[in-house]
């Protein structure tokens, strides 16, 4: 019996996630083809994508790159030969661009699959888009649900698409709840590695220099997300996510402190059972997950050794040197309108902070000004999260 490949739109294709899933997917050989490729400006990493994967569609979000993406593939076209499935022709695979080139790629016919890993609110058209389209959706975006949650959830229900976590900490819930009854669900806990800065004192914070913070001890990751990690606001926005990815309520998500990174977060039942998934950290995992479920595909990883890994430790999170994450929680309970402030401020706070205009303390300073100076929209939706999002981002990046 032949086994018919899942087809999948892959956005964000040359950022972290989406070169991991590259990886998963040449390792996976004919059971995922890509029959889409998004990515904002890497030219010629979206350009060798293109060569090797052969997709349908190739969309590059800055349409000043359009030109040179094209003259990238047709030089190759001339070349002759093939390359994986099909010989390469300027015909052969459609290029657009523009930030509405990410929808395009989003809804492709074809995808039955969309992995969703553009970075930040940027994402949340395309998903939506890939939803109202009828894809399933592998979300390695959290600022999508962060900000749209209830909208979009909304959604999913009602085209009856599956949205599938792939997060580690999100997958590994998904991972525990599977054929359990959620009615039995007591809390979730997620795990944090605690960052670089576990053990630094608050008041050092204020010196912390880009680099040192995007030194992350466990996880290689984009540098947006790195520096999230190093605020805690990454595990706070994986709460708000987690909170409408399996509907729960803000106080039935605690957060723990797991320096090293192996129990990716856990589930706990009614009866005090609880359940966690373990592994090395390495992304690749859960992107397979996501990409092959509901089935368990093989992996060459070596067994984890228990023996080995003897000191798994937890403690709870340093809110003082942490306050991110209890803005997060702020935010969570506000609801509406409000995650899509934090998300919105936090973004332009983390670029103005990658970009030395700002120190790394500033960041939740500047969260929590924009949090007080906002009226919630109880029940917002699509439209509701674009106009605060900007409205936020325009205030944020006029203040010096």
């Amino acid at each position: 019996m032949t086994i018919q490949p899942r087809r999948i739109a892959l956005l964000g294709s040359t950022g972290s996630i989406g070169l991991s899933t590259c990886e998963v997917v040449r390792r996976l050989g004919g059971r995922v083809e890509i029959v889409a490729l998004a990515a904002g400006a890497n030219v010629e990493l979206l350009a060798a994508q293109a060569l090797e994967f052969r997709p349908r569609l190739v969309a590059i979000a800055d349409p000043t790159k359009e030109a040179a993406l094209r003259s990238r593939l047709a030089d190759a076209s001339k070349l002759g030969g093939s390359v994986g499935r099909l010989v390469l022709s300027p015909a052969d695979i459609e290029v657009v661009a523009g930030p509405e080139s990410l929808c395009r790629a989003a809804a492709c016919e074809g995808a039955d699959m969309v992995v969703s890993a553009v970075v930040g609110a940027a994402g949340i058209l395309p998903t939506v888009e890939a939803i109202r389209a009828g894809k399933n959706v592998a979300l390695a975006n959290k600022e999508v649900l962060v900000a749209a949650g209830p909208a979009v959830m909304d959604l999913v229900r009602e085209r009856g698409v599956s949205l599938i976590p792939v997060d580690s900490e999100h997958s590994a819930i998904f991972q525990c709840l599977d054929g359990n009854d959620r009615g039995s669900l007591r809390r979730i806990i997620l795990t944090a590695s605690g960052g670089p800065f576990v053990d630094v004192a608050p008041d050092e914070l204020r010196r912390v220099t880009v680099e040192q913070a995007l030194a992350h001890p466990n996880w290689n990751m984009g540098a947006k997300v790195t520096i999230d990690s190093a605020t805690m606001m990454n595990k706070g926005l994986e709460v708000i996510e987690a909170m409408w990815l399996f509907g729960l309520h803000p106080e039935q998500i605690d957060v723990v402190v797991h320096r090293q990174s192996i129990v990716h977060s856990m589930v706990e039942y009614v009866d005090g059972a609880i359940l966690a998934q373990l592994s090395e950290p390495d992304m690749k995992g859960p992107i397979q997950y996501a990409l092959t479920w509901p089935e368990r595909v093989e992996r060459p990883v070596e067994p984890f050794d228990f023996a080995r890994r003897r000191d798994l430790t937890f403690e709870p999170p340093d809110l003082e040197r942490f306050p991110c994450l209890a803005l997060a929680y702020d935010a969570a309970r506000a609801s509406g309108t409000m995650p899509a402030v934090l998300n919105a401020a936090n973004e332009i706070a983390v670029g103005q902070f990658l970009g030395g205009e700002i120190g790394f303390t500033e960041i939740p300073e500047r969260i929590r000004r924009a949090m007080a100076a906002h009226t919630v929209i109880e029940t917002p939706g699509i439209d509701d999260v674009l106009r605060v999002d900007a409205a936020v981002r325009k205030e944020l990046q006029t203040v010096a």
